[in-house]
């Protein structure tokens, strides 16, 4: 089972739970402020991805491995939930609702879209591989030797989310060969044939080159009741660059009627 975080209810109500699913290099941490602003109306879970935080280490990182994953989550909660997946966790939710829409009720996806894309991200597993761990003991000193591979300060901050400085060496909380292996298979999309009826919001960053005009008619296929919005001023990151505005958009459409 994957490791997860609930933040529960501000007040009792009728409201199923909201999982929230992290991206590539993620973790359930990275969701902790936003996941507490949501949890005034419902429960709210985060969770690790497969290598990823604390939770088990796989040979795979597939789409439909990570789909099963939070099956399996949801099931535990008696299911079905609202899900809200970001980057590759979006992916991973998407496959989800798929494939299990018993499971869903009502899902975000936050700025990725159901299409393979050509970018590829092993170089940051590189500079993360390439970090001289011996004799690191504070995050100061460990963003210091990171800027030697990683120029965008906020781009380190992220990764150093998962460094762990309190063992003895310094370990990443992310099995970076395997995820370096299976890079292919993240940054694509598999073939799948079924359809998600419920509704979906697609809410993306104005900022951002994840999801195209071209990229709707996909989505479209897939989500007929899809949803788009935009918050203009945010990147990839949206729910870091925008997070207020992030968070009432998910808020009205997981409350909304109809």
């Amino acid at each position: 089972m994957l490791a997860q975080t609930r933040y529960p209810a501000d007040a009792a109500n009728h409201q199923p739970p909201l999982l929230i699913v992290h991206g590539l290099f993620g973790s359930a941490r990275n969701w902790g402020v936003i996941a507490r602003h949501l949890a005034t109306t419902r429960d709210v879970i985060t969770v690790d991805l497969r290598n990823h935080g604390h939770s088990p280490r796989a040979t795979t990182q597939s789409y439909a491995d990570m789909a099963g994953d939070l099956a399996a989550v949801i099931a535990a909660e008696g299911g079905p939930i609202d899900v809200l997946g970001h980057s590759m966790g979006g992916k991973a939710a998407m496959l989800l609702a798929l494939t299990r829409s018993d499971l869903v009720r009502r899902l975000v996806v936050a700025d990725i879209a159901p299409v393979a894309y050509a970018h590829d991200n092993t170089r940051h597993i590189d500079a993360m591989q390439a970090l001289v761990l011996d004799g690191l003991t504070t995050r100061s000193e460990a963003d210091r030797r990171l800027a030697q591979h990683v120029e965008d300060p906020a781009l380190r901050a992220f990764f150093l989310q998962s460094l762990d400085l309190k063992a003895t060496p310094p370990v990443w909380r992310l099995n970076l060969p395997v995820l370096a292996d299976q890079m292919p298979l993240i940054v694509g999309w598999p073939e799948v044939s079924g359809v998600f009826s419920g509704p979906a919001l697609f809410l993306s960053g104005g900022r951002s080159q994840y999801v195209l005009p071209e990229h709707r008619a996909p989505i479209r296929g897939l989500f007929p009741k899809a949803r788009f919005a935009r918050l203009p001023e945010a990147g990839h990151w949206l729910h870091a660059d925008a997070p207020r505005a992030f968070e009432e958009t998910v808020a009205v459409f997981l409350t909304a009627q109809g």
